[in-house]
């Protein structure tokens, strides 16, 4: 499937989640990039970051998204356009990419409004100005507007927000239920939702489909030890331990188990994951001897990271030590800069 398109491929109708023998149908000059997901993360969060420093009140949503109230934090720049202005001079700088802001009074506008300024733009709406701005649109740009949605407001002769904030609400109602009222709102540039940072994930997990099923079992403890690789950064990137690791297998016929170990300490330590995770392996390839499809390493009982223990032995500290030597190189060159010799055989 298409992870993401470039602008030039969307324009000749390319788009995420687009089967890819679709895509170079469409697009047969297209260059076909496999995604680099560690990459990616480890970029979210300098841009996380960089977004933090501006206003501490941050609404991620996915990897390169995220919502800022930045009420009252907009002084030392002068005005919301110029801290704006330099938000996007940091990504530029410190990340090497651009972004695209839109500034308005509520969520639904601010997204709108930087949706149409992609790739690199900058567009603010002023207070009061929601209503005029969004009316000439088509009610897909609203979120929350799919194709089912978008077809019952065409049976009620809705095409465009300026059509919808001109309803009756009680006919969207009666056709959307509450949504219906909601959608209105929205089309009206009303949105009263108030940015929120997120809790603190219970769990943090990796899985991979193979291409074909196998029982080759040097492929499969590659697989599992860049799973618990993924697994274990993550959690040293959010100065978390693990209590529990679960593992999940997937086979031919799809049947699907898990099995778990849980400790009172938690590790984040690479090493000890892949070891849990590796001998709980070996358990499921003995009861069921069948090919397996999928692979998947899950970490939860998630603590803080104030002391970190070893949930085998007492070489935790080294282990812990070299942890953080990789994870400076793979931040500074990239992920795929060093890998462990175990990591080989799953590429």
């Amino acid at each position: 499937m298409v992870s993401s398109a470039s602008y030039e491929a969307r324009a000749f109708g390319v788009y995420a989640s687009m089967p890819l023998v679709k895509a170079r149908q469409l697009c047969p000059q297209a260059i076909f990039i496999k995604g680099n997901m560690k990459l990616y993360q480890e970029v979210s969060y300098e841009f996380m970051d960089i977004l933090s420093s501006f206003s501490p009140c941050i609404e991620p949503v996915g990897l390169d998204e995220a919502f800022l109230d930045v009420s009252g934090y907009e002084q030392p720049f002068g005005s919301y356009y110029l801290m704006a202005m330099n938000i996007k001079e940091r990504v530029s700088k410190e990340i090497d990419l651009v972004a695209s802001v839109g500034i308005a009074g509520c969520k639904v506008v601010a997204k709108i409004a930087s949706a149409l300024c992609k790739p690199d733009g900058l567009l603010e709406i002023a207070n009061g100005e929601e209503r005029c701005f969004l009316a000439p649109f088509p009610v897909v740009k609203l979120p929350g507007v799919g194709k089912k949605t978008e077809k019952i407001l065409k049976n009620l002769s809705i095409n465009t927000i300026y059509e919808l904030a001109s309803a009756q609400p009680d006919v969207l109602e009666k056709y959307l239920g509450s949504p219906g009222l909601l959608l209105y709102s929205y089309a009206n540039g009303v949105d009263n939702r108030k940015v929120e940072s997120p809790g603190r994930s219970e769990s943090i997990s990796k899985e991979c489909t193979f291409s074909r099923d196998t029982r080759d079992r040097h492929f499969l403890d590659a697989c599992l030890h860049n799973l618990c690789d993924e697994v274990s950064m993550e959690m040293r990137f959010q100065k978390r331990r693990a209590k529990c690791i679960t593992l999940k297998v997937r086979y031919a016929d799809f049947e699907t188990i898990s099995r778990q170990v849980t400790s009172k300490g938690g590790s984040n330590i690479s090493r000890v994951i892949y070891i849990i995770a590796r001998q709980l392996l070996d358990k499921a390839l003995l009861e069921r001897r069948k090919p397996i499809r999928l692979l998947g390493v899950k970490a939860s009982g998630l603590l803080d990271r104030d002391q970190q223990y070893c949930m085998l032995d007492s070489a935790g500290q080294k282990w812990e030590s070299l942890d953080r030597a990789i994870d400076k190189i793979r931040i500074k060159y990239g992920t795929t800069s060093i890998k462990s010799g175990s990591d080989i055989s799953a590429y």
